[in-house]
């Protein structure tokens, strides 16, 4: 293995985020009388990438994220709402959104004996242990790093010390980090002189910054670690 150590992030990477985010905006907006149309949902994804983005950039705390989004998305609609009570809402519904993401569970369990696999995720740790247990993916994973419980958030500096601190005997030459997200997993691998894999299965440019391999499908990192899929192998079988 060219890499031993490789640390997932989760959504959109192991698990459909977009797919759980959808299941759990209809259900709260149903409760609110209101239609999710894709107008709505870009006018609420745009605002929650935003305040994302801000939190990533360390202008405002995750709980000013999670407790303002639907308070200030509401107010564009011209209405008064908790934000907080409707965050709690919410987020009962999107712990139920486990869908995985393409392969990655037989992905995971391939890999499980042959690597060290870790969870380094920006989500909230409640919500992102409920729905990896749900999705049978817990086991596989040495330890789950979350910036809530960590108090750093990625791509700081400070969250992969932490990390590094916590993996035993951890060689960075070696440590991979896998992710969507050009703004949290890149840099942050970046910041912390690690390779790193980006899932782009859009194609998009890369703006913000460069990362050392580019996939578009969760597969594509077997020749990146240098080892069979044997996935693959089985299947042709």
């Amino acid at each position: 293995m060219k890499y031993t150590t490789l640390l997932f992030d989760v959504d959109d990477t192991l698990l459909d985020f977009k797919a759980a985010e959808n299941q759990g905006l209809h259900q709260l907006f149903a409760e609110e009388g209101l239609d999710l149309t894709p107008n709505l949902k870009q006018q609420y994804q745009t605002l929650n990438h935003q305040l994302w983005h801000d939190y990533e950039q360390n202008k405002i705390s995750r709980d000013e994220v999670l407790n303002q989004r639907f308070r200030l998305f509401f107010e564009q609609l011209g209405r008064k709402v908790d934000g907080e009570q409707m965050e709690l809402r919410y987020r009962q519904y999107l712990n139920q959104g486990h869908q995985l993401l393409g392969n990655s569970l037989k992905i995971i369990q391939d890999l499980a004996p042959k690597a060290s696999l870790y969870v380094v995720t920006n989500g909230v740790s409640e919500t992102q242990y409920r729905r990896l247990t749900d999705a049978k993916l817990y086991p596989y994973f040495k330890d789950i790093f979350v910036s809530d419980a960590i108090g750093y958030q990625k791509p700081r500096i400070e969250f992969f010390n932490h990390v590094f601190d916590k993996i035993p005997h951890v060689d960075l030459k070696k440590t991979l980090i896998i992710g969507d997200s050009l703004t949290s997993d890149i840099q942050g691998g970046i910041n912390a002189n690690i390779d790193t894999v980006w899932l782009n299965p859009k194609q998009a440019p890369a703006k913000s910054c460069q990362p050392t391999y580019e996939i578009t499908q969760l597969e594509q990192l077997y020749p990146i670690l240098g080892i069979e899929n044997t996935n693959e192998s089985a299947k042709s079988a």
